[in-house]
């Protein structure tokens, strides 16, 4: 039977068992500034086709999130120089979680893992440390480091991501003191609501948007921006990938997806990416979960 997940502090477990042959698991990795809920109408459907599917939370996100209290108060000025607690994270903390939870997965049978956006990162990272245990990885409009672009940060100031919209202008604080990007999804700026829905979903009806805010969180560590993740041939190059590239994304230009898909497929040319093309899809992927559902679905085969 299928069964779908949401899962928070998973990753401090025990060593893996000998993995048993069974349905395969897919372990969704959410994105900068969200959390495993993101994954609630493709995990619907890809439970409804037998499949179990986990939707993680990184540290201090969604089931663990933390909230500021001036973002309660929509105090921006309070908001600006509140300590945060995820100032303490960085990506070997993002790895450590997701490899908790694909070794608890692999008990059971195949591990499929799926990163949208910042999950990414964490995709490469993991696919280095276990991919004995992950049957196929998928990078859904998500960042793909290599040699040249070995971070998150080296990948958005990468001259093919020019025409992406920044977030950078709406930062709340100073992100070096802060040790975070925040941001504040509560504003009522029609000028920064712009800006928010042009990164976002700019093919989506407001209404669809406003809900999608409602489920952001503030703070994003800036180490997990910075930390290197950079897939290896002799182990992540191994794996079985799929790309799954949004033509109209505004926060991973496609240009960007192209040249970081190209510079994978250069590294391990007898195992390229498959790519499967939605040209009309914002950043978050499309509105009906059906046809990244049809691909996801196909990756347990």
């Amino acid at each position: 039977m299928g069964g779908t997940v949401l899962a928070g502090g998973l990753g401090a477990s025990p060593a893996v068992a000998k993995p048993r042959r069974g349905p395969a698991t897919y372990v969704l990795v959410h994105g900068t500034h969200s959390a495993g809920a993101f994954y609630m109408p493709i995990a619907r459907e890809l439970t409804l086709r037998g499949h179990r599917v986990v939707m993680m939370d990184q540290p201090l996100h969604g089931a663990e999130a933390f909230v500021p209290e001036s973002y309660q108060r929509q105090d921006l000025q309070a908001m600006a120089v509140e300590p945060s607690p995820l100032k303490h994270l960085g990506l070997d903390d993002y790895e450590a979680r997701v490899t908790g939870i694909v070794r608890r997965a692999a008990r059971n049978g195949p591990v499929v893992l799926v990163g949208h956006s910042l999950g990414g990162v964490s995709v490469s990272r993991v696919g280095n440390t276990v991919p004995h245990l992950l049957h196929h990885i998928c990078y859904m409009a998500a960042f793909c480091p290599s040699r040249a672009l070995p971070t998150a940060d080296a990948c958005t100031a990468a001259p093919e991501n020019t025409n992406a919209v920044s977030p950078v202008e709406l930062t709340v604080g100073d992100p070096d003191q802060l040790g975070v990007l925040r941001l504040n999804f509560r504003t009522g700026d029609s000028r920064a609501l712009a800006l928010l829905k042009e990164m976002i979903c700019a093919d989506y009806p407001d209404a669809d948007f406003r809900r999608i805010l409602t489920g952001m969180q503030t703070d994003e560590p800036i180490a997990a921006y910075a930390g290197r993740a950079v897939g290896r041939a002799g182990s992540w190059g191994r794996i079985p990938r799929t790309y799954m590239r949004f033509g109209k994304d505004r926060t991973i230009a496609t240009a960007l997806q192209d040249r970081m898909i190209a510079e994978a497929d250069a590294l391990t040319p007898g195992n390229r990416f498959r790519v499967h093309n939605f040209p009309e899809a914002s950043h978050v992927g499309p509105l009906d979960p059906a046809s990244v559902t049809e691909v996801l679905d196909t990756l347990a085969a």
